[in-house]
């Protein structure tokens, strides 16, 4: 039984993307390798336990690493999505921006500050962050905080925190 995971038109389409190398793959075998890829992630299954019909699992597996470090799955993302514009068939409603990584300045919300109470907010972020550096620059240097170092230094590794007195 021969599985077949790629229509002839898909394989067209992505054959390109695959590089043949001076050692391999041989052209005969690169489908029967990118359908064993395909098999791995569709089932979710061992490399180990990939069917013999896409090739020894050991090879399917170097040669997914081989593309996968050669940027083979990002120009063939690429491609796909260039060839979905060409065809108008590129549904914008699917696409998601995470807000945590996606930062705007103040102005692009819409928002409008004084220049004197915008000048004070960019203030207070530079010595928020100053500070901030300063604290990791300590913790950092040593190790741990600075109570816990000058209590270790002090011959003391009971991990009990020295009295409040002495961290001022």
């Amino acid at each position: 039984m021969k599985r077949v995971q790629l229509t002839d038109a898909e394989w067209e389409f992505i054959e390109p993307y695959l590089p043949i190398g001076e050692y391999g793959p041989y052209p005969e075998r690169l489908r029967q390798q990118f359908e064993g890829v395909i098999w791995r992630f569709r089932t979710g299954g061992q490399w180990r336990k990939m069917p013999t019909e896409f090739g020894a699992w050991s090879t399917v597996s170097n040669r997914f690493r081989q593309w996968r470090d050669a940027g083979v799955f990002e120009a063939l993302l690429e491609g796909l999505i260039t060839e979905a514009a060409k065809r108008g068939a590129v549904d914008l409603s699917l696409v998601s921006v995470d807000s945590t990584t996606a930062r705007a300045h103040h102005d692009a919300a819409g928002t409008h500050l004084r220049a004197d109470t915008l000048t004070a907010l960019e203030k207070a972020a530079a010595e928020e962050e100053k500070a901030r550096q300063r604290g990791a620059g300590r913790r950092n240097k040593s190790g741990g905080t600075p109570e816990t170092t000058r209590h270790e230094r002090n011959g003391d590794a009971s991990g009990v925190a020295p009295p409040a007195r002495d961290l001022l």
